[in-house]
């Protein structure tokens, strides 16, 4: 006999971001949060993110690709593959920022921060849910409370989860996987694409999925990921295999969990997109 218990029946829909976090997972580290004055430089990093959290301004960005920039209202900036650039404040007045590292899966260029443009910058006003989390924030900066570390970098990660969010529903992107898993019909084919690498993903599979024809699923991928099904699809695999090559994952175990009946053809396709040899990139991750 089934019982009622009075529970509203949640259904569980499919999760577009949530899918690429599990491949790529998030870690932010905080490591400043406080009352900043003058100038503070910060180098080029090509294998975190860097987030600056002006809870009061202004505050100065420049050194970026784009113009410098004035920062006047509380805002949240994001720089997933960050140049040198600096934070200028007023000498005597200050700003109150918070600013954290942020990784995704192995470090370095991954689908989610190749999605979008160089530097993010949203007024926290616009970034819907987040003011509770940024009470929470500030009580965790200016208290010295137990755990304050961990505390603060938990929620960073779910200020910037909200930031792709709100990227993904505004079309704040350059193209990439964000953009195609904000579409309704690519965003079927990228999901089957994503969980399952190693499969052969004909054009005719990718389009039957889409529910387009071929030659309308080549067109509107390219449109709005800005490369061919083919180029993304080994792009992603090699994305995976930095993955799990970092892990410890043998070189031609890795061939195989990606799509590649040998280690050569692999070897190939991996310098073309990360610009070296496995055999020679994984070397960075050897214990000496």
């Amino acid at each position: 006999m089934t019982q009622n218990l009075g529970l509203p029946i949640i259904r569980l829909v499919m999760d577009h971001l949530s899918s690429l976090l599990q491949r790529f997972s998030l870690s932010a580290g905080v490591f400043y949060a406080g009352h900043l004055c003058g100038v503070h430089a910060f180098d080029r990093d090509p294998t975190h993110g860097h987030v600056h959290l002006i809870r009061r301004g202004p505050v100065r960005l420049t050194e970026v690709p784009e113009s410098a920039r004035l920062i006047d209202q509380p805002t949240l900036v994001f720089m997933p593959r960050p140049d040198a650039h600096r934070l200028i404040t007023d000498e005597h007045e200050g700003a109150d920022v918070v600013c954290a590292n942020i990784l995704f899966g192995a470090g370095g260029r991954n689908p989610i921060t190749d999605s979008l443009p160089g530097v993010v910058c949203v007024p926290l006003q616009d970034l819907p849910g987040a003011e509770a989390l940024l009470s929470l924030l500030d009580e965790e900066a200016f208290t010295p409370n137990c755990g304050r570390q961990a505390a603060l970098d938990r929620l960073c990660e779910l200020l910037l989860i909200r930031l792709l969010r709100h990227c993904m529903d505004q079309g704040i992107t350059q193209g990439g996987a964000l953009a195609g898993l904000s579409d309704p019909r690519l965003s079927k084919a990228l999901l089957a694409l994503h969980d399952h690498p190693e499969r052969v993903w004909p054009l005719e599979t990718m389009a039957k999925l889409a529910g387009m024809s071929r030659a309308r699923f080549a067109h509107h991928f390219r449109e709005v990921l800005g490369q061919t099904p083919s180029d993304y699809l080994a792009s992603w695999r090699m994305s995976v295999a930095q993955g799990l090559l970092r892990s410890g994952r043998p070189i031609k175990h890795v061939a195989m969990d990606v799509g590649y009946g040998s280690t050569s053809a692999f070897s190939r396709v991996f310098e073309r997109k990360v610009g070296q040899l496995p055999s020679v990139w994984t070397k960075q991750f050897t214990p000496r």
